[in-house]
């Protein structure tokens, strides 16, 4: 049986932190899918079609990685519907784990088949987080090292656009 992860979030914007734990999550199955999903706590700096398509062009290199969106669906809803057997979800800090362990322990009462798998972030991206990312953009801090080259031309340009 051909093994399959959900990798799901709002990728907003899309970070090296994501891209190291799509990158490290494709090596343990045989096809990984991105999920850009609508998170309805977060305000969104991107589009959702503008979250798609950056994601889509950073994880070009990797073989066995494809990039859906999804807008109004239970996470395990539509990793069934994709024949995903897991969930992929990357962990910065015992604040991620106590919150990631809440909505594994509620994905399994959904749905006990589909198993969650945690990847724990290396130093070098466990302190970055999406939101802090836009926050330290924003105030006209460099955060070009913590994100793949598209993103990073893309935050700029919007970063215009808002001060124009």
């Amino acid at each position: 049986m051909k093994k399959i992860a959900l990798f799901p979030g709002s990728f907003d914007p899309f970070t090296m932190g994501h891209l190291e734990t799509i990158r490290r999550g494709a090596k343990l199955v045989d096809e990984l899918i991105v999920g850009v999903f609508i998170n309805s706590q977060k305000q969104s700096f991107f589009t959702t079609e503008e979250k798609v398509q950056l994601v889509t062009d950073a994880v070009a290199a990797i073989p066995n990685v494809t990039v859906v969106s999804q807008e109004t669906e239970l996470t395990v809803t539509a990793a069934k519907r994709l024949g995903a057997q897991f969930l992929l979800r990357g962990i910065r800090s015992v604040k991620d784990y106590e919150y990631e362990r809440e909505i594994m322990e509620m994905n399994q009462h959904l749905d006990e088949e589909i198993e969650t798998i945690f990847l724990l972030a290396t130093s070098q991206y466990s302190h970055i987080s999406s939101s802090l990312i836009k926050e330290v953009m924003l105030f006209g801090g460099d955060v070009k090292a913590y994100l793949p080259e598209n993103v990073y031309q893309m935050m700029m340009e919007k970063k215009r656009e808002m001060n124009e």
